[in-house]
């Protein structure tokens, strides 16, 4: 079998079986080493037609993107936890609340079923699966164009939605915060949508954790005085705790992650 007819089996399999293939069954389906399978597998993903898992591979699709969502959900997953719970602790029931797309509040998503009688406002579809476990959360899907690297929804569309919207709490995520104080993420786009999810919220809450602190992002949405609180983890040195401190209220969770 030639390498392009044996590559091109190979996606057909991704896309009948819908699941992670492991390099050693490939080599097993089509009789060949585990190294013919890897350079099969380099060559699919430099065409962007698959994603390289650890010893194996997802075709591109639904799958593989929830797969590359969820990788960074589960990235920091004690910390992400720990933050998260102590944000959904200070949530009364019946709030009317926003979550943006971001890994960390996707950690809050998974903690709301704590308070009752929330209603949710989202553009994550990473999300929808979440919430479908609880009884007694409202949740609505905010519509826009869909954006296949965040798995979300967003564009002017939304923006537009969000404009005739108030909540009672915003919460968002954030790429990386700097020593000044500046929320970041990684695109104007990004920073854009959130800007106008913060404003349209009577409290605007952070949820970032401490590995988020110099880490590289782009654009800035906002700064920490926006905020009325920013809830991360512990690990943040004693000078800089005391800037951030100084503007806004600094929740640190304890790391781990329980109610």
């Amino acid at each position: 079998m030639r390498p392009q007819e044996r590559r091109d089996r190979i996606l057909d399999l991704l896309r009948a079986m819908q699941k992670e293939l492991r390099v050693e069954y490939l080599a097993s389906a089509f009789d060949v080493s585990h190294l013919t399978i890897r350079r099969d597998l380099d060559a699919l993903a430099q065409d962007h037609t698959i994603i390289r898992t650890h010893g194996g591979c997802l075709a591109v699709g639904r799958a593989a993107l929830e797969t590359e969502y969820h990788r960074k959900v589960a990235r920091n997953f004690e910390l992400k936890k720990a933050v998260a719970s102590e944000a959904v602790s200070e949530i009364r029931p019946g709030e009317i609340i926003l979550l943006n797309d971001g890994s960390t509040t996707f950690h809050v998503a998974m903690q709301i079923n704590r308070v009752q009688g929330c209603t949710i406002y989202t553009n994550s579809l990473a999300m929808v699966s979440e919430f479908s476990r609880f009884h007694g959360i409202r949740l609505f899907i905010l519509g826009g164009e869909y954006s296949e690297e965040h798995y979300s929804l967003r564009g002017g569309l939304i923006e537009q939605v969000l404009e005739t919207l108030r909540f009672d709490r915003v919460i968002l995520g954030a790429d990386a915060v700097d020593e000044e104080g500046r929320c970041m993420i990684p695109t104007p786009e990004e920073a854009r949508l959130t800007r106008i999810m913060m404003g349209s919220a009577e409290t605007k809450i952070l949820v970032a954790d401490h590995t988020k602190i110099g880490a590289h992002a782009h654009v800035a949405y906002a700064r920490l005085d926006e905020f009325d609180s920013w809830f991360t983890s512990s690990g943040i040195s004693a000078d800089n705790l005391n800037r951030y401190c100084g503007m806004t209220r600094v929740v640190v969770a304890d790391g781990t992650g329980n109610p």
